[in-house]
Protein backbone atom coordinates (compact mmCIF):
# COMPACT_ATOMS: atom_id res chain seq x y z
CA UNK A 1 0.00 0.00 0.00
CA UNK A 2 2.15 2.84 -1.54
CA UNK A 3 1.42 6.38 0.57
CA UNK A 4 4.01 8.42 2.88
CA UNK A 5 4.37 6.35 6.04
CA UNK A 6 4.81 8.44 9.48
CA UNK A 7 8.09 7.03 9.55
CA UNK A 8 10.22 5.96 6.21
CA UNK A 9 10.63 2.09 6.16
CA UNK A 10 14.36 2.66 5.62
CA UNK A 11 14.50 3.11 8.89
CA UNK A 12 14.58 0.06 9.80
CA UNK A 13 16.46 -3.24 9.52
CA UNK A 14 14.92 -5.73 6.65
CA UNK A 15 16.43 -9.10 8.96
CA UNK A 16 15.55 -8.18 12.16
CA UNK A 17 12.64 -5.17 11.93
CA UNK A 18 14.61 -3.07 14.53
CA UNK A 19 15.29 0.92 14.25
CA UNK A 20 18.58 1.56 13.23
CA UNK A 21 20.22 5.32 13.21
CA UNK A 22 21.54 6.21 10.00
CA UNK A 23 25.29 4.89 10.57
CA UNK A 24 24.56 1.87 11.65
CA UNK A 25 22.84 1.04 8.23
CA UNK A 26 24.28 -0.63 5.59
CA UNK A 27 22.98 -1.92 1.92
CA UNK A 28 21.83 -5.04 1.08
CA UNK A 29 24.28 -6.32 -1.75
CA UNK A 30 24.30 -9.85 -3.42
CA UNK A 31 26.62 -10.79 -1.15
CA UNK A 32 24.72 -10.29 1.69
CA UNK A 33 21.60 -11.70 0.06
CA UNK A 34 23.14 -14.97 -0.76
CA UNK A 35 24.06 -15.49 2.78
CA UNK A 36 20.73 -14.52 3.82
CA UNK A 37 19.50 -17.38 1.89
CA UNK A 38 22.21 -19.75 3.02
CA UNK A 39 21.29 -18.80 6.42
CA UNK A 40 17.33 -18.95 6.69
CA UNK A 41 16.91 -20.87 3.36
CA UNK A 42 15.12 -18.52 2.00
CA UNK A 43 15.69 -15.67 -0.73
CA UNK A 44 15.73 -11.84 0.53
CA UNK A 45 13.01 -10.36 -1.47
CA UNK A 46 10.49 -7.33 -1.42
CA UNK A 47 13.33 -4.68 -2.51
CA UNK A 48 11.59 -3.55 -5.07
CA UNK A 49 8.25 -3.01 -2.89
CA UNK A 50 7.95 0.37 -1.79
CA UNK A 51 6.66 -0.58 1.27
CA UNK A 52 9.83 -3.05 2.73
CA UNK A 53 12.53 -1.17 3.77
CA UNK A 54 15.91 -1.54 1.45
CA UNK A 55 18.67 -1.44 4.36
CA UNK A 56 20.06 -3.92 7.24
CA UNK A 57 22.13 -2.89 10.40
CA UNK A 58 25.37 -3.53 11.54
CA UNK A 59 24.43 -5.76 13.53
CA UNK A 60 22.36 -8.61 11.05
CA UNK A 61 25.48 -7.63 8.30
CA UNK A 62 28.40 -8.50 10.08
CA UNK A 63 26.37 -11.45 11.98
CA UNK A 64 25.65 -13.40 8.42
CA UNK A 65 29.07 -12.68 7.60
CA UNK A 66 30.67 -13.60 10.98
CA UNK A 67 28.49 -16.83 10.92
CA UNK A 68 29.31 -18.27 7.36
CA UNK A 69 32.94 -17.59 8.59
CA UNK A 70 32.25 -19.77 11.45
CA UNK A 71 32.99 -16.47 13.44
CA UNK A 72 29.84 -16.52 15.37
CA UNK A 73 27.91 -19.18 16.10
CA UNK A 74 24.27 -18.35 15.14
CA UNK A 75 22.19 -15.13 14.34
CA UNK A 76 19.33 -14.55 17.20
CA UNK A 77 16.44 -15.98 15.34
CA UNK A 78 15.87 -18.77 13.24
CA UNK A 79 12.61 -17.06 11.19
CA UNK A 80 13.65 -13.32 10.24
CA UNK A 81 11.07 -10.59 9.45
CA UNK A 82 8.63 -11.61 7.49
CA UNK A 83 7.23 -8.57 5.56
CA UNK A 84 3.84 -8.01 3.78
CA UNK A 85 2.27 -5.08 1.89
CA UNK A 86 0.16 -3.46 4.77
CA UNK A 87 -3.45 -3.04 4.37
CA UNK A 88 -3.63 0.46 6.24
CA UNK A 89 -1.60 3.01 8.07
CA UNK A 90 -4.33 2.90 10.50
CA UNK A 91 -3.23 -0.45 12.53
CA UNK A 92 -1.67 -2.62 9.96
CA UNK A 93 1.08 -0.50 9.05
CA UNK A 94 4.70 -1.21 10.87
CA UNK A 95 6.28 2.12 9.82
CA UNK A 96 2.96 4.04 11.04
CA UNK A 97 2.57 2.63 14.58
CA UNK A 98 6.18 3.44 15.40
CA UNK A 99 7.59 6.88 16.39
CA UNK A 100 10.82 7.31 16.55
CA UNK A 101 11.44 11.32 16.99
CA UNK A 102 13.89 11.66 20.00
CA UNK A 103 15.32 8.21 19.65
CA UNK A 104 18.66 7.52 19.07
CA UNK A 105 21.35 4.87 19.55
CA UNK A 106 21.32 5.51 22.83
CA UNK A 107 17.53 5.26 23.73
CA UNK A 108 16.31 3.14 20.86
CA UNK A 109 16.16 0.25 23.57
CA UNK A 110 13.12 2.11 24.50
CA UNK A 111 11.38 1.62 21.65
CA UNK A 112 7.86 -0.79 21.66
CA UNK A 113 7.39 -2.66 18.54
CA UNK A 114 3.81 -4.06 17.61
CA UNK A 115 3.77 -7.34 15.89
CA UNK A 116 1.20 -7.02 13.04
CA UNK A 117 -0.23 -9.43 9.92
CA UNK A 118 2.38 -7.25 7.50
CA UNK A 119 5.40 -7.44 9.84
CA UNK A 120 5.99 -10.48 12.01
CA UNK A 121 8.52 -10.62 14.79
CA UNK A 122 11.34 -12.83 14.09
CA UNK A 123 11.24 -16.42 15.70
CA UNK A 124 14.11 -17.26 17.92
CA UNK A 125 16.09 -21.03 17.43
CA UNK A 126 14.45 -23.96 19.22
CA UNK A 127 14.47 -28.13 18.73
CA UNK A 128 12.77 -27.68 15.70
CA UNK A 129 14.30 -24.56 14.00
CA UNK A 130 17.92 -25.48 14.79
CA UNK A 131 21.02 -23.61 14.16
CA UNK A 132 22.35 -24.20 10.73
CA UNK A 133 26.01 -24.52 10.44
CA UNK A 134 27.55 -23.73 7.01
CA UNK A 135 29.24 -26.13 4.94
CA UNK A 136 33.19 -25.85 3.58
CA UNK A 137 31.95 -24.85 -0.16
CA UNK A 138 29.23 -22.33 1.36
CA UNK A 139 32.67 -21.14 3.42
CA UNK A 140 34.73 -20.77 0.23
CA UNK A 141 31.59 -19.40 -1.83
CA UNK A 142 31.18 -17.04 0.78
CA UNK A 143 35.02 -15.57 1.04
CA UNK A 144 35.03 -15.67 -2.95
CA UNK A 145 31.85 -13.25 -2.88
CA UNK A 146 33.74 -11.27 -0.13
CA UNK A 147 36.90 -11.13 -2.95
CA UNK A 148 34.34 -9.98 -5.83
CA UNK A 149 32.99 -7.29 -4.11
CA UNK A 150 36.27 -6.01 -3.09
CA UNK A 151 37.49 -6.18 -6.41
CA UNK A 152 34.86 -4.21 -8.31
CA UNK A 153 34.38 -1.50 -6.17
CA UNK A 154 37.99 -0.52 -6.01
CA UNK A 155 38.03 -0.86 -10.13
CA UNK A 156 37.94 2.32 -12.39
CA UNK A 157 34.54 0.66 -13.85
CA UNK A 158 32.27 0.07 -10.38
CA UNK A 159 28.80 0.84 -10.71
CA UNK A 160 27.13 1.27 -7.29
CA UNK A 161 24.31 -1.66 -6.80
CA UNK A 162 21.54 1.21 -6.69
CA UNK A 163 22.07 2.63 -10.09
CA UNK A 164 21.81 -1.69 -11.27
CA UNK A 165 18.09 -1.30 -11.06
CA UNK A 166 15.18 -1.60 -13.25
CA UNK A 167 13.00 1.23 -13.46
CA UNK A 168 9.66 -0.05 -11.12
CA UNK A 169 6.28 0.68 -12.26
CA UNK A 170 3.53 1.50 -10.84
CA UNK A 171 0.56 -0.76 -9.74
CA UNK A 172 -3.11 0.89 -9.97
CA UNK A 173 -3.22 0.97 -6.58
CA UNK A 174 0.11 2.60 -5.89
CA UNK A 175 -0.75 5.18 -8.84
CA UNK A 176 -4.23 5.74 -7.10
CA UNK A 177 -2.18 6.61 -4.14
CA UNK A 178 0.03 8.99 -6.18
CA UNK A 179 -3.15 10.75 -7.19
CA UNK A 180 -4.58 11.11 -3.66
CA UNK A 181 -1.19 12.47 -2.29
CA UNK A 182 -0.70 15.28 -4.71
CA UNK A 183 -4.64 16.11 -4.62
CA UNK A 184 -5.16 15.92 -8.53
CA UNK A 185 -8.37 16.41 -10.29
CA UNK A 186 -9.56 13.60 -12.62
CA UNK A 187 -8.17 15.65 -15.91
CA UNK A 188 -5.31 16.25 -14.00
CA UNK A 189 -4.95 12.49 -12.70
CA UNK A 190 -5.83 11.16 -16.39
CA UNK A 191 -2.59 13.00 -17.84
CA UNK A 192 -0.01 12.03 -15.10
CA UNK A 193 -1.52 8.17 -15.87
CA UNK A 194 -0.94 9.27 -20.09
CA UNK A 195 2.46 10.58 -18.84
CA UNK A 196 4.17 8.01 -16.82
CA UNK A 197 2.34 5.22 -19.60
CA UNK A 198 4.74 7.03 -22.44
CA UNK A 199 7.67 6.50 -20.44
CA UNK A 200 6.59 2.56 -19.97
CA UNK A 201 6.17 3.26 -15.89
CA UNK A 202 3.09 1.83 -15.64
CA UNK A 203 2.06 -2.06 -15.26
CA UNK A 204 0.25 -3.25 -18.18
CA UNK A 205 -3.20 -3.55 -16.24
CA UNK A 206 -3.21 -0.06 -15.52
CA UNK A 207 -6.27 1.38 -16.99
CA UNK A 208 -5.68 5.42 -18.06
CA UNK A 209 -9.50 6.47 -17.94
CA UNK A 210 -9.77 4.86 -14.26
CA UNK A 211 -9.92 7.93 -13.53
CA UNK A 212 -13.00 9.28 -15.03
CA UNK A 213 -15.03 6.35 -13.50
CA UNK A 214 -14.15 6.82 -9.70
CA UNK A 215 -16.59 7.70 -8.05
CA UNK A 216 -19.09 5.43 -9.81
CA UNK A 217 -18.94 3.32 -6.61
CA UNK A 218 -19.83 6.09 -4.10
CA UNK A 219 -22.33 7.96 -6.17
CA UNK A 220 -24.83 5.45 -5.41
CA UNK A 221 -24.82 6.34 -1.91
CA UNK A 222 -25.41 10.10 -2.69
CA UNK A 223 -28.45 12.04 -4.12
CA UNK A 224 -29.16 15.38 -5.30
CA UNK A 225 -32.32 16.83 -3.77
CA UNK A 226 -32.22 20.52 -5.51
CA UNK A 227 -29.47 22.53 -4.05
CA UNK A 228 -28.48 20.10 -1.20
CA UNK A 229 -26.71 16.96 -1.94
CA UNK A 230 -27.00 13.95 0.78
CA UNK A 231 -25.95 10.26 1.46
CA UNK A 232 -29.43 8.39 1.46
CA UNK A 233 -27.81 5.32 2.77
CA UNK A 234 -25.11 6.07 5.65
CA UNK A 235 -24.76 2.14 6.63
CA UNK A 236 -24.21 1.25 2.58
CA UNK A 237 -21.58 4.08 2.70
CA UNK A 238 -19.85 2.53 5.35
CA UNK A 239 -19.54 -0.85 4.47
CA UNK A 240 -18.26 0.40 0.87
CA UNK A 241 -15.84 1.84 2.51
CA UNK A 242 -14.49 -1.09 4.66
CA UNK A 243 -15.31 0.67 7.91
CA UNK A 244 -17.47 0.13 11.75
CA UNK A 245 -20.30 2.76 11.74
CA UNK A 246 -21.32 2.92 15.18
CA UNK A 247 -22.89 6.06 15.58
CA UNK A 248 -21.04 6.47 19.32
CA UNK A 249 -17.76 6.60 17.26
CA UNK A 250 -18.38 9.19 15.20
CA UNK A 251 -19.80 13.09 15.67
CA UNK A 252 -21.59 14.89 12.97
CA UNK A 253 -19.51 18.36 12.24
CA UNK A 254 -21.81 21.15 10.62
CA UNK A 255 -19.75 24.48 9.14
CA UNK A 256 -20.13 26.57 6.28
CA UNK A 257 -17.71 28.68 4.16
CA UNK A 258 -18.67 31.63 1.54
CA UNK A 259 -18.92 28.76 -0.63
CA UNK A 260 -20.84 25.77 0.62
CA UNK A 261 -22.69 24.72 3.87
CA UNK A 262 -21.72 21.06 4.40
CA UNK A 263 -21.62 18.13 7.43
CA UNK A 264 -18.48 15.43 8.03
CA UNK A 265 -18.94 12.73 9.94
CA UNK A 266 -15.71 12.65 12.19
CA UNK A 267 -14.42 10.11 13.93
CA UNK A 268 -13.50 10.51 18.16
CA UNK A 269 -10.02 10.90 18.48
CA UNK A 270 -8.95 11.31 14.34
CA UNK A 271 -8.32 8.01 14.17
CA UNK A 272 -9.67 7.22 10.90
CA UNK A 273 -10.66 10.07 7.97
CA UNK A 274 -13.64 12.16 7.99
CA UNK A 275 -17.29 11.21 6.00
CA UNK A 276 -18.93 13.52 3.85
CA UNK A 277 -22.75 13.28 3.97
CA UNK A 278 -24.39 16.47 3.19
CA UNK A 279 -23.13 18.73 0.91
CA UNK A 280 -24.31 22.23 -0.98
CA UNK A 281 -23.08 25.54 -2.54
CA UNK A 282 -26.62 27.31 -2.90
CA UNK A 283 -28.11 26.95 1.05
CA UNK A 284 -26.78 29.23 3.96
CA UNK A 285 -26.52 29.33 7.10
CA UNK A 286 -30.17 29.29 8.74
CA UNK A 287 -32.71 27.32 10.91
CA UNK A 288 -34.96 26.11 8.09
CA UNK A 289 -31.66 24.74 6.27
CA UNK A 290 -30.07 23.33 8.89
CA UNK A 291 -33.56 21.29 9.63
CA UNK A 292 -33.60 20.03 5.80
CA UNK A 293 -29.98 18.60 6.15
CA UNK A 294 -30.78 17.05 9.29
CA UNK A 295 -33.58 15.61 8.23
CA UNK A 296 -32.06 14.38 4.38
CA UNK A 297 -29.49 12.47 6.20
CA UNK A 298 -31.91 10.68 8.81
CA UNK A 299 -30.16 12.54 12.35
CA UNK A 300 -33.01 11.05 14.60
CA UNK A 301 -32.05 7.85 13.60
CA UNK A 302 -28.33 7.86 14.18
CA UNK A 303 -28.31 10.69 17.03
CA UNK A 304 -24.31 11.40 16.26
CA UNK A 305 -23.46 13.61 19.11
CA UNK A 306 -22.97 17.63 17.14
CA UNK A 307 -20.25 20.04 16.92
CA UNK A 308 -19.75 23.16 15.05
CA UNK A 309 -18.72 26.88 15.59
CA UNK A 310 -21.08 28.95 18.03
CA UNK A 311 -23.47 30.53 15.16
CA UNK A 312 -24.28 26.77 13.98
CA UNK A 313 -25.14 25.76 17.45
CA UNK A 314 -26.61 28.83 17.97
CA UNK A 315 -29.17 27.88 14.97
CA UNK A 316 -29.50 24.53 15.88
CA UNK A 317 -30.53 25.48 19.70
CA UNK A 318 -33.36 27.61 18.01
CA UNK A 319 -31.78 30.99 19.23
CA UNK A 320 -32.35 34.32 17.49
CA UNK A 321 -29.43 35.66 15.19
CA UNK A 322 -27.47 38.47 16.18
CA UNK A 323 -26.47 40.73 18.79
CA UNK A 324 -28.78 39.60 21.22
CA UNK A 325 -29.48 39.87 25.45
CA UNK A 326 -29.46 35.92 25.63
CA UNK A 327 -26.64 34.71 23.15
CA UNK A 328 -25.57 31.27 24.79
CA UNK A 329 -27.00 28.24 24.42
CA UNK A 330 -25.80 26.57 28.22
CA UNK A 331 -27.09 29.60 30.52
CA UNK A 332 -28.37 32.92 30.03
CA UNK A 333 -25.52 34.80 30.13
CA UNK A 334 -26.90 38.22 30.19
CA UNK A 335 -24.60 40.46 27.12
CA UNK A 336 -25.86 43.55 27.85
CA UNK A 337 -24.33 43.39 31.69
CA UNK A 338 -20.93 44.40 31.22
CA UNK A 339 -20.19 45.28 34.34
CA UNK A 340 -20.94 41.39 35.62
CA UNK A 341 -19.07 39.80 32.94
CA UNK A 342 -15.80 39.04 34.90
CA UNK A 343 -17.52 39.61 38.60
CA UNK A 344 -20.18 37.13 37.97
CA UNK A 345 -19.95 33.25 38.11
CA UNK A 346 -23.00 31.90 38.26
CA UNK A 347 -25.64 32.10 35.95
CA UNK A 348 -29.26 30.48 35.65
CA UNK A 349 -29.64 27.36 33.09
CA UNK A 350 -31.45 27.73 29.78
CA UNK A 351 -34.57 26.99 29.52
CA UNK A 352 -35.87 26.34 26.18
CA UNK A 353 -39.23 27.86 25.73
CA UNK A 354 -39.71 29.07 22.60
CA UNK A 355 -40.60 33.08 22.61
CA UNK A 356 -38.31 33.62 26.28
CA UNK A 357 -35.02 34.50 26.38
CA UNK A 358 -34.20 35.02 22.72
CA UNK A 359 -35.48 31.54 21.80
CA UNK A 360 -37.42 31.83 18.61
CA UNK A 361 -37.70 27.94 17.70
CA UNK A 362 -37.57 24.19 19.66
CA UNK A 363 -34.10 22.65 19.20
CA UNK A 364 -32.98 20.76 16.27
CA UNK A 365 -31.09 18.38 18.35
CA UNK A 366 -30.72 17.26 22.74
CA UNK A 367 -28.95 19.74 23.82
CA UNK A 368 -27.20 16.80 25.67
CA UNK A 369 -25.38 15.88 22.19
CA UNK A 370 -23.78 18.78 21.17
CA UNK A 371 -20.36 19.52 21.71
CA UNK A 372 -18.41 22.73 22.72
CA UNK A 373 -16.39 24.67 19.84
CA UNK A 374 -12.83 23.80 19.24
CA UNK A 375 -10.86 25.28 21.48
CA UNK A 376 -8.98 26.77 18.75
CA UNK A 377 -11.54 28.92 17.00
CA UNK A 378 -10.54 32.50 17.81
CA UNK A 379 -13.53 34.23 19.30
CA UNK A 380 -11.45 37.06 20.75
CA UNK A 381 -11.93 36.25 24.45
CA UNK A 382 -8.51 36.50 25.73
CA UNK A 383 -7.71 39.78 24.22
CA UNK A 384 -11.45 41.74 25.71
CA UNK A 385 -10.41 39.66 28.88
CA UNK A 386 -7.14 41.80 29.08
CA UNK A 387 -8.40 44.80 27.55
CA UNK A 388 -10.45 45.33 30.40
CA UNK A 389 -8.01 45.40 33.03
CA UNK A 390 -6.98 48.73 32.28
CA UNK A 391 -3.79 50.34 32.12
CA UNK A 392 -0.49 48.63 31.73
CA UNK A 393 0.90 49.43 35.03
CA UNK A 394 -2.25 47.56 36.46
CA UNK A 395 -1.66 45.16 39.82
CA UNK A 396 -3.74 42.44 37.18
CA UNK A 397 -1.78 43.09 34.13
CA UNK A 398 1.34 43.01 35.51
CA UNK A 399 0.51 39.74 37.35
CA UNK A 400 -0.45 38.45 33.82
CA UNK A 401 3.08 39.34 32.48
CA UNK A 402 4.43 37.74 35.20
CA UNK A 403 3.05 34.42 34.40
CA UNK A 404 3.52 34.76 30.50
CA UNK A 405 7.35 35.84 30.44
CA UNK A 406 7.96 34.79 27.24
CA UNK A 407 5.30 37.54 25.81
CA UNK A 408 7.10 40.09 23.55
CA UNK A 409 6.70 44.10 24.25
CA UNK A 410 4.72 44.34 20.62
CA UNK A 411 2.36 41.79 22.04
CA UNK A 412 2.41 43.98 25.09
CA UNK A 413 1.18 46.93 23.73
CA UNK A 414 -1.85 45.80 21.82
Amino acid sequence: MHRNCRTHPDNFCYVCGLFCVKSQRRPITNQLKNIYKLYFECPLSDQDKSWAPHVICTSCSSGLRYWLNNRKVSMPFAIPMVWREQKNHLDDCYFCLIDITGFSAKNKHALVYPDLDSARWPIPHDISLPIPIPKPQQIKIGSDMVEDVHADSTGANYVPEDELLEPQTFTQGELNDLVRDLDLSIDRAELLASRLKQKNLLDKDVLVSHYRKRNFDLAQYYTTDGPLCYCNDIEGLYVNLLQEHSSSDWCLFIDSSKRSLKAVLLHNGNLKPGVPIAHSVYLKETFVNLQEVLEAIQYKTHLWNICGDLKIIGLLMGLQQGFTKYCCFLCLWDSRATGEDYKKCDWPKRTYEVGKTNLQHSPLVDPNKVFLPPLHIKLGLMKTFVKTMGKTNSAGFLHLVGKLPKLSEAKLKE
